[in-house]
């Protein structure tokens, strides 16, 4: 709990602060990059740093942690720690790490806001710093000691098995360990961090959804090669593996994470909506593997829009995961469709005109304006945002409170 004191001189502050934050953060990173190259070295993605995606999300879950505080004292947003945690622990952070960051952090505050960091002011954002730092250490210790693997060793050699182009843009990795144990456990909508070494020396990482039923000793990942615009440059891993990993290729995978997943442990007969777009099915058809792996007669809607048929990365393993389960059903959406598939809808997603089963239980992958525009019509057909699970590529930009 935040004490009365700092409390006070938070509230007094956090608009300053907030607003300052995107300077804070850039200046932070800048200073740490050049103090600390290494932490650049496979730790962070070069693209995100480029694009400022690295920054807002963490200046909106710094500000949103210090409002949570605030709003609700005595309570954590757990929602946003969870999230948080599986994202550091997929690319091996440790607990001295989170001393660096509050050295430069703090640098960085002094720098921007200058005067109005009084010692009071620094010491009330400080115990807000380690609140938060403290709660995700030990999320991250259990998410360690749950993947049965030492805090930062999260690494191991697999071996691609076979490489299969899905579209154009998009293909698949079916992986076995290359040392010979078994799999690691994951469950059906996790991700895995995925670390190579660039033609300049230095390791990129990029988070991939497995693909496949988390079952058995293969995985596999699809990537969408990413493309270059105004907002960022060409994606360097997706980039990598695309034009040079093909079958017999060993790539470094870190242990499966993610909070958003399906619960075996949950009620079976719960209905599911799986809602997706673009690369966005990734996770959602792991899911129905893992269904159809189970024999599940659960009720499950299945919505998917793309540019086209042919843009549909997994479309006919969709299909035929979708027939295999006796309460499933599907609906696309194509900007442009075509013949094959004469039942899909024109245009973009408008779940508004399907039919959603009673209670369900939704999951949501795809681009940010996509999700946004997706988890607003839900709510208002009705769907209770508690029922709403999404996953995001990348840092996630979602602020708290818009997502939960």
């Amino acid at each position: 709990m935040l004490s009365a004191e700092s409390a006070a001189l938070v509230r007094a502050t956090l608009p300053a602060v907030a607003g300052a934050l995107d300077e804070i953060t850039a200046r932070f990173y800048a200073t740490m990059f050049h103090d600390r190259p290494e932490l650049l070295d496979g730790m962070f993605n070069r693209g995100n740093q480029a694009s400022g995606a690295q920054r807002q999300a963490l200046a909106g879950s710094i500000a949103g942690f210090a409002g949570a505080l605030l709003d609700n004292p005595g309570a954590r947003p757990d929602a946003l720690l969870s999230r948080i945690a599986h994202k550091h622990a997929a690319v091996g952070v440790t607990d001295d790490q989170y001393t660096i960051v509050h050295k430069y952090l703090f640098g960085a505050i002094a720098e921007v806001l200058g005067d109005a960091v009084t010692p009071g002011v620094a010491a009330a954002w400080d115990e807000v710093y380690w609140l938060m730092a403290g709660a995700l250490i030990s999320r991250e210790t259990l998410l360690y000691q749950d993947a049965g693997v030492q805090p930062g060793g999260i690494w191991r050699p697999w071996t691609v098995v076979e490489r299969r182009t899905e579209t154009a843009d998009v293909v698949s990795f079916l992986l076995r360990p290359a040392d010979g144990g078994p799999a690691p456990r994951a469950r059906a909508g996790q991700y895995v961090s995925v670390r190579v070494a660039m033609a300049d020396g230095t390791h990129q990482l990029r988070q991939y959804s497995l693909s496949s039923a988390p079952g058995g000793e293969l995985r596999r990942i699809t990537v969408k090669r990413v493309t270059g615009d105004a907002d960022g440059p060409d994606g360097e891993v997706s980039t990598l593996l695309h034009d040079t990993v093909h079958e017999g290729a060993e790539l470094l995978l870190s242990a499966p994470f993610g909070d958003v997943f399906l619960d075996d442990g949950a009620d079976a007969t719960t209905p599911l909506v799986l809602v997706s777009a673009g690369i966005g099915c990734t996770p959602m058809t792991g899911i129905l593997a893992h269904l159809a792996a189970l024999g599940s007669t659960r009720p499950v809607l299945v919505l998917h829009a793309d540019r086209s048929p042919a843009d549909h990365a997994l479309r006919a393993e969709t299909h035929d995961l979708v027939a295999q389960l006796p309460g499933a059903r599907a609906v696309f959406w194509y900007e442009h469709p075509g013949t094959q598939e004469p039942d899909a809808r024109t245009g973009l997603m408008d779940p508004s005109g399907v039919e959603l089963p009673d209670g369900a239980s939704v999951f949501l992958c795809g681009p940010l304006p996509f999700m946004r525009d997706v988890r607003g019509r839900l709510l208002s057909a009705g769907v209770p945002a508690r029922r709403i699970r999404y996953e995001v590529f990348g840092p996630d930009l979602w602020l708290p409170g818009s997502a939960c």
